[in-house]
């Protein structure tokens, strides 16, 4: 017999599902190395992100949302299957231009969940999830019908003779050496090596609504994905956005990505399917705080990238569905390993056969009631049997079994963030983040013990249930394997230099 709420629940999807004659379009928009406390509707004085504050004052704004990695490759391959990373293999670390693995083809992403229900389906901006011999971990191979965008970060390959602004001011820093230059590639084919970062996100926004516009003139559903580059260092902007916030370079490339979501919000009005598309939002990763003022903020939370604080994996997160999502604010937790389940449950598609770590979150974003989520299990950048989880959050408590600090959170005055050994703790620190979401004050007395019983016991719980995949990023590398616009020129990378208009 289903409970009050589940009815509930069942009877607002009954009622989305019957208002709309066509199925549910889905637009995922993910940033990168985003803080917590990046967006002006999260509480930034000088970020002008217009687009996205209205998305947060229209839609449904999260407080508690959390990625599983506090790095790109190992986020993106959690975010596209609802499964950790660790089961996938995308660990340690990330994926790089000849890395010789890539996110497994037997994993089901969620564009592959989608297309089974008849969805069309791209993918415009950074993959980090492979390219490998004769690109077999490119999108085209993982369930997305096409693709625009660089396949990697794009500081992996040298740019400090590349411009990031306008009229010819060069990158800051000198990203990764001795490889190739990073390619612009379409579907699987390059189109220009380097990428022209000054027209980059013009070609994006122009492919982005050619694809939502082609999808409705056709009446495909479509599920659209821009995992942008924005705001990972090196920070670029174009002509139209250079200068234009009062937040400096990240301010500037943080208001071309904003840019960048108001022209596909522009194009779903246009071609009138803003009521019939769920649009979600988060980011991939914390902030940077090593790059200082050109780096990103966390907000209230402590330490940032590459760090299982919270500063390094609570994310903001936005959902949007004109008509459907009541205007708000939920505490609910909830983790970027959810989309799948929920997009699939909106489509009508069954979920793949495979042990997910993903809920349904319907409940929440139609009916603001609380998550199904429990727990959120906080990984390091390397994780391993031996360590397992470094921390884990039940209801509002978190307790820390190991701490490390990161390089990539260095130069903030709190020393834990930039505190390379490993610390283990028994009994681990405990914080109640509703009340110290900065993670502050340890709850070390014995009135506690209770908690940490019920976390340890959902600690066990998880890992007795996780089965270690192959480390796809072990695998090694492969300079023959970076994506070069002439193959087989010599002498490589510096041969590998292709211009066309985008």
């Amino acid at each position: 017999i289903m409970d009050l709420m589940s009815v509930i629940a069942l009877f607002a999807l009954i009622t989305a599902q019957c208002a709309r004659a066509t199925p549910l379009n889905f637009v995922l928009l993910f940033a990168d190395d985003l803080g917590y406390g990046d967006l002006g509707c999260f509480g930034h004085p000088s970020s002008l992100t217009p687009n996205l504050d209205r998305l947060a004052a229209r839609g449904l704004r999260f407080t508690d949302f959390y990625v599983t990695s506090a790095v790109c490759s190992p986020s993106r391959a959690a975010l596209l299957t609802g499964r950790y990373q660790t089961r996938s293999g995308i660990y340690p670390g990330v994926l790089y231009p000849g890395s010789k693995g890539g996110l497994p083809l037997n994993e089901t992403t969620v564009a592959e969940v989608l297309k089974s229900k008849g969805y069309t389906t791209a993918i415009v901006g950074k993959w980090h999830l492979g390219v490998g011999p004769n690109g077999i971990y490119l999108p085209t191979r993982q369930g997305f019908d096409s693709y625009l965008g660089i396949p990697y970060s794009h500081d992996q390959g040298p740019c400090q003779n590349l411009t990031c602004f306008p009229p010819d001011v060069k990158c800051y820093g000198f990203c990764d050496q001795g490889v190739v230059t990073v390619p612009l590639m379409c579907n699987e084919n390059i189109k220009r090596q380097p990428a022209d970062f000054l027209q980059l996100e013009k070609a994006y926004s122009e492919f982005a609504s050619q694809f939502i516009s082609d999808a409705v003139q056709n009446n495909h559903p479509f599920f659209l994905y821009y995992p942008s580059h924005h705001t990972h260092y090196p920070q670029y902007a174009g002509a139209d956005y250079a200068g234009k916030s009062p937040r400096g370079p990240f301010g500037d490339s943080l208001m071309e990505f904003d840019g960048t979501v108001g022209k596909i919000l522009q194009t779903l009005e246009e071609t009138g399917v803003i009521n019939n598309t769920l649009i979600f939002f988060t980011g991939d990763n914390g902030p940077e705080l090593m790059r200082k003022s050109r780096g990103g903020n966390a907000g209230l939370m402590k330490c940032g990238k590459s760090t299982t604080y919270e500063g390094g994996m609570r994310e903001p997160a936005i959902a949007y569905w004109p008509g459907s999502i009541q205007p708000g604010v939920t505490r609910a937790l909830a983790s970027s390993l959810d989309i799948l389940p929920t997009f699939a449950k909106l489509a009508g598609a069954a979920l793949p056969d495979v042990q997910l770590d993903g809920f349904d979150m319907t409940n929440i974003l139609l009916n603001h009631r609380p998550s199904e989520r429990q727990t959120i299990f906080y990984y390091p950048t390397d994780p391993s049997e031996k360590h397992s989880v470094f921390a884990v959050r039940w209801k509002n408590f978190k307790a820390h079994y190991y701490t490390r600090g990161a390089s990539h959170s260095r130069s903030t005055p709190d020393r834990d963030c930039s505190s390379l050994p490993l610390l283990h703790h028994d009994p681990p620190l405990l914080y109640n983040l509703e009340s110290d979401p900065s993670e502050y004050y340890n709850l070390n007395s014995s009135e506690w013990d209770s908690v940490l019983k019920q976390i340890q016991a959902a600690k066990e719980h998880f890992e007795a249930s996780m089965v270690f995949g192959e480390s796809e990023i072990s695998k090694g590398r492969d300079s023959a394997l970076e994506p070069c616009c002439i193959p087989n020129c010599t002498p490589k990378p510096e041969c590998c230099h292709c211009t066309s208009a985008l």
